[in-house]
């Protein structure tokens, strides 16, 4: 009889690790078991829903569940596991056994919840359920005020999202400045400026302190160090952490992150077990430190090596530079790996190079200011991060500046790069290529000067 593969969760990770494994191995039987009723959604569309940048809710389901057991998946929607027993080599669902050869979890993340007085209340809303997304969103049409908590990515796109529709909205978080946790001040500046432009109340440097309710058990304000502030609602996005309880269950290995570890097959510390996704920890690609809660499309391609692995293929998952980007408001930020502050922070020398260009010809309608950062290793100038904000072409760049670091490209690589010039798309003088060039100045200059005379 052939194989049968369990796979427990139907996010990213969850439909790549089974799509994958099945057409790896058609003969392989693959199960899914997933508590929510929806498969193949994006949860990153959900805050460009609420701002009606993106029209429905509906735009956001890429595919459905009946497409997935034409494909000769076996769906088990809205069905929690609630045991797994690796002997017996079964899963508890509903109180029923399933037998499996091969097991993957990709059971994904919680949001961290903020250990304050008042926050069990009523009207503390987390970002991540789509069907919870789609009440939540007719519930905003009757409200007029918004407190965000939380500097990180999510929070800033929320608070971007609610202050076009309409509400007035405050946002708070203890960091020195906006993203502190993953960007730099010069790129923070222009960021917190967007979302200031769109009407948000920018509080940095203030702490959460409790929630406030009213009679009815809902919360009516937010008690800060600031004061405080009338709401609504309340948006929690702190940290995102590993859901590991089943993992934990079965004893297996957790790393410093507190996320499942895994080797480079994403193969986990218990035989024919699998993880892939936010319930895993991962190495960086320069420090090779163990980090977790990624993005999306780290999720899919960890699920996807972890299925073709189970369904007995050899795929390797390598170490990850991380290239990142998003909207503030109207603006776009992004970066791949360290920047200034995390290099300090980490004792990682450095040099930096620095450059302004334009996205389109300057002369052509729609052009726009691109700044990029480059971080480079003193004395080889290999590039080990970059962090950019500007207008349109900051993503592809980041992506193509994470792959180049991690093949090894230097300062001098980028100098002297092929570019495209075409003035509707792109500028005659790459950014990329500006900043690199004014880093190797700066350093030759550092050198003449340190020759004695």
């Amino acid at each position: 009889m052939s194989e049968r593969l369990i796979v427990i969760g139907g996010g990213g990770a969850g439909t790549a690790a089974s799509t994958i494994a099945k057409r790896a191995n058609p003969d392989m039987r693959v199960a899914v078991f997933s508590e929510f009723p929806d498969i193949a959604y994006s949860p990153c569309g959900i805050p460009y829903a609420h701002g009606r940048e993106i029209p429905e809710f509906q735009n956001l389901f890429l595919s459905t569940v009946q497409r997935y057991v034409e494909d000769g998946l076996e769906m088990n929607m809205e069905t929690t596991v609630t045991d797994i027993d690796l002997d017996r080599r079964t899963v508890t669902a509903r109180n029923k056994h399933e037998g499996f050869d091969k097991l993957i979890l990709c059971t994904g993340f919680h949001w961290e919840q903020p250990a304050v007085p008042g926050a069990n209340l009523e009207g503390l809303h987390y970002v991540k359920d789509i069907r919870r997304a789609i009440e939540f969103d007719k519930e905003l049409d009757s409200m007029k005020r918004a407190v965000i908590i939380g500097g990180m990515w999510l929070g800033v796109e929320m608070a971007g999202a609610l202050a076009r529709r309409g509400l007035e909205v405050q946002f708070i978080d203890e960091g020195p400045w906006l993203l502190s946790e993953l960007v730099d001040p010069d790129v923070a500046e222009p960021a917190q400026e967007a979302l200031e432009k769109l009407g948000v109340n920018v509080r940095m440097g203030t702490k959460l302190l409790g929630f406030a309710g009213g009679p009815d058990g809902r919360v009516r304000a937010v008690s800060t160090s600031a004061g405080e502030l009338e709401c609504d609602v309340a948006v929690i996005c702190l940290h995102k952490l590993p859901n590991t309880s089943l993992a934990s269950s079965i004893g297996l290995s957790l790393g410093t992150t507190g996320a499942v570890v895994v080797d480079d097959h994403m193969r986990t510390s218990a035989p024919g077990v699998w993880a892939a996704g936010d319930v895993i920890e991962v190495p960086h690609g320069l420090s090779m430190l163990p980090i977790s809660g990624l993005t999306g499309s780290h999720a899919y391609s960890q699920g996807r090596v972890a299925g073709a692995n189970a369904a007995g293929e050899n795929r390797t998952y390598d170490p990850v530079w991380i290239p990142w980007g998003f909207m503030s408001g109207d603006y776009t930020i992004g970066g791949f790996s360290i920047g200034e502050t995390l290099a300090e922070a980490m004792g990682i020398p450095y040099v930096v190079a620095k450059g302004v260009g334009v996205s389109r010809a300057r002369y052509f309608p729609g052009a726009a200011r691109t700044h990029v950062k480059l971080i480079a290793e003193p004395g080889t100038l290999r590039l080990i991060g970059a962090q950019l904000h500007g207008g349109e072409g900051i993503k592809e760049r980041c992506d193509f500046l994470a792959f180049v670091g991690k093949r090894g490209a230097t300062l001098e690589d980028l100098a002297w790069m092929e570019n495209i010039y075409s003035p509707p798309i792109g500028a005659l003088y790459e950014p990329i290529q500006i900043a690199a060039q004014n880093g190797l100045a700066e350093q030759k200059a550092r050198q003449r000067e340190a020759v004695p005379a």
